[in-house]
């Protein structure tokens, strides 16, 4: 039995697939003080409503089961869990004591970084955050040249220095970045033996990230001692709450890890939970025939979109806090708007939505005990969201409250309150829009060449609205949407990542040699999965290079094969708008991905109408009216319930489609139908786009 655990900043998603095949899912309001706490309450829970009597007769042949039985499986549980708690230490300065430990001279690396400014002609840019400042930080006298032969050897003397200074600083955390260690790491290794058996936890730069660029080598590692105290603090809470089983979490780069590998490098955790949801959504849109797609992924704090061209796509160039992390990561752009984004006036009187978040305690106004007005809140007072058809029934939405802080903020506006809400929504599109952008049209790829899959708590209501806006024409809205995060921690495959710095020109090296050094970093790579539990068939090793121009700064990541620098020139082209055949390039790194294949559960699929199994169109019939707002004019709305479609039902907007987890919002114009595994296909025609784009 798998289970598959997103922790949210405002609700902790569940989804189990049982030893016989069934999809559970639950959702639980998280608990940010301690998100372990709500993890085990909302398996509690649901082992309680697994428990119940069922009734006698179910809603509809595709419903899901909203309890969890995990006692009645004979086979051990294997927990796969996104985790929030690595970002929130970097994001809320809530890390470790850190010393650093650096060659002598090179004390300010992390103050110096590539003495680039955020914004040029600001005179009043804040400083770059110091995780460690400069009284924990240690220049050791010792020096290795990038050949790696030793020029000032460690001696003994050193690190006893070295140890007292420690036992005067009294840390939590050592990080350790030598220069030019990912060449040669004999002194960091002596270094590591000599802090072991003390009460220190060490990362050391040449495990961490063995590649060069001084500045980003130490701040990966001084990011990964800052977190991973207190993400094994963290994990030895909630393993300590399991009963039974196992434990895995979900890195960055879209793979997971055993929860002792997370407690030794929880840096690669960084994006854990967003990761979970790209990979989910390429699973979805793949068994759609969606092989091209742009995930949106809106919770309640934040929304989270990347670009997925037949596989998510990987970088090793991402900041948190303004730090650099150069391990692979899925490449994600996030920006605070989720249902839970605050409105309210700057100092100018202009109307804003977030980055600050109600979260989960007090939650949105709605929830009833938020006194601040939410783009929730908006959506429920514009009638596209059923305050008794929330979370299934299972949470009442206060109307009431929703609309008496609305008020108060409508009349500091000089609006009505259908303007303020309408006026928050667009507000939050476009700083969603901005984001799409960012991963589609930054990076060379025109987002009309793609779908838009949304998924997450709020990202079906907005979806429509933001593509007509960037002349997308298809939605894609998951049957599983409000929990897709925790679905695809359990489609996951477990991953790691190993690199070497290189440094040749590819005209000056053989294929043998390339080979040769590839062997070194598989064979690693062969052991380390092999003690996860990964061996033969069920092991991939997937070579690549990071490939430059001679003379360029910056590199792309393309396969290891004999056609690897017409690969590079392809993709120089494609991203920059040139190429340079005929141009000398050099070889920087060498990467190898080991992915342990995990016996995944296949996406369940849906009947049709009448219990067939055929797809063909067939026009569905809501449940109920109501009256919903779009573009300022109230409209009679049909609803629908998503578990009670059935395949090849068809319908047109405007539409609400609820469901136990989350709920999707058909604006006029735009069609929908249902696919063989539920998924609800948006589409709108040419005459729907003007109507959808002005909603």
């Amino acid at each position: 039995m798998r289970i598959g655990v997103d922790t949210g900043g405002t609700f902790t998603d569940i989804v189990v697939f049982d030893d016989d095949g069934r999809l559970r899912v639950h959702k639980v309001r998280s608990s940010p003080a301690d998100p372990s706490a709500a993890i085990l309450r909302g398996l509690a829970e649901a082992s309680v409503a697994a428990a119940a009597p069922a009734p006698s007769a179910p809603p509809t042949a595709n419903a899901i089961p909203t309890g969890i039985s995990l006692s009645p499986s004979p086979l051990p549980s294997t927990v796969i869990h996104g985790s929030t708690v690595a970002t929130n230490a970097v994001l809320e300065g809530r890390g470790a004591s850190v010393a650093l430990i650096v060659t002598a001279g090179f004390e300010d690396v992390l103050r110096i970084g590539r003495q680039t400014r955020p914004a040029l002609y600001d005179f009043m840019v804040p400083p770059r955050p110091e995780l460690i400042p400069p009284e924990r930080t240690y220049g050791l006298p010792e020096r290795i040249a990038a050949t790696g032969e030793v020029l000032d050897p460690l001696t003994d003397v050193a690190l006893d220095a070295l140890v007292a200074w420690l036992e005067s600083v009294r840390p939590e955390a050592v990080a350790v970045c030598l220069l030019h260690a990912y060449t040669n790491p004999v002194h960091e290794i002596a270094v590591a033996r000599r802090l072991a058996g003390l009460p220190y936890r060490v990362s050391c730069s040449h495990e961490v990230l063995p590649e060069y660029r001084e500045y980003e080598r130490a701040s990966t590692t001084a990011i990964n001692a800052y977190v991973t105290p207190v993400m094994a603090r963290y994990l030895e809470r909630l393993e300590g709450g399991l009963s039974a089983g196992r434990l895995l979490v979900m890195q960055s780069n879209g793979g997971s890890i055993s929860a002792a590998a997370a407690r030794a490098t929880a840096v690669r955790t960084i994006l854990s939970g967003p990761a979970g949801g790209v990979v989910g959504a390429g699973e979805v849109a793949r068994a759609a025939g969606y092989p091209r797609v742009i995930s949106f992924d809106m919770g309640g704090t934040s929304t989270d979109v990347s670009l997925i061209d037949g596989v998510p796509t990987l970088t090793t160039e991402s900041t948190i806090a303004d730090l650099p992390i150069r391990l692979p990561i899925v490449d994600i752009h996030t920006v605070g708007a989720g249902g839970g984004s605050i409105a309210h006036l700057d100092a100018g009187g202009s109307m804003r939505v977030g980055p600050d978040s109600a979260g989960a305690d007090p939650g949105p106004a709605c929830y009833g005990a938020g006194d601040e007005f939410t783009v929730t809140d908006a959506n429920l007072l514009l009638g596209r969201l059923d305050p008794d058809a929330f979370l299934g029934g299972r949470m009442r939405l206060d109307v009431d409250r929703a609309l008496s802080v609305g008020r108060r903020l409508a009349e500091r506006a000089g609006l009505t309150i259908t303007g303020l809400a309408e006026g928050v929504i667009r507000i939050a599109n476009a700083n969603m829009e901005r984001a799409i952008r960012v991963v589609s049209l930054r990076r060379g790829a025109d987002p009309r060449d793609y779908a838009l899959l949304a998924f997450g708590g709020a990202g079906g209501m907005h979806a429509c609205e933001i593509a007509a806006a960037l002349d997308i024409r298809t939605v894609i809205v998951p049957r599983l949407a409000g929990v897709l995060s925790a679905l695809g921690m359990l489609l996951a495959d477990t991953r790691k990542d190993y690199s070497q710095t290189f440094l040749r020109r590819a005209d000056e090296v053989t294929h043998a040699e390339l080979q040769g050094a590839f062997d070194r970093l598989a064979e690693r790579a062969r052991i380390d999965m092999a003690a996860e539990g990964f061996v033969g068939d069920h092991l991939d090793l997937e070579l690549s290079l990071d490939v430059r121009y001679v003379g360029q700064s910056y590199e792309l990541t393309v396969p290891f094969t004999a056609g690897f620098r017409e690969a590079f020139d392809n993709l120089h082209e494609r991203l920059y708008g040139y190429a340079d055949p005929r141009r000398a390039v050099e070889i920087v790194h060498l990467r190898v991905d080991a992915i342990g294949r995990a016996g995944k559960p296949a996406l369940p699929r849906v009947v049709g109408a009448g219990g067939s199994t055929s797809a063909d169109p067939v026009p569905t019939q809501p449940i109920a009216r109501r009256d919903a707002i779009f573009g300022g004019r109230t409209l009679s709305t049909a609803v629908y319930h998503h578990e009670a479609l059935n395949a090849g039902e068809v319908g047109s907007g405007p539409a609400l489609i609820t469901s136990d987890v989350a709920t999707t919002v058909i604006p006029p114009g735009f069609d929908f139908r249902v696919d063989g595994f539920g998924n609800i296909i948006a589409t709108r025609g040419a005459v729907g786009a003007a109507m959808a784009g002005g909603a």
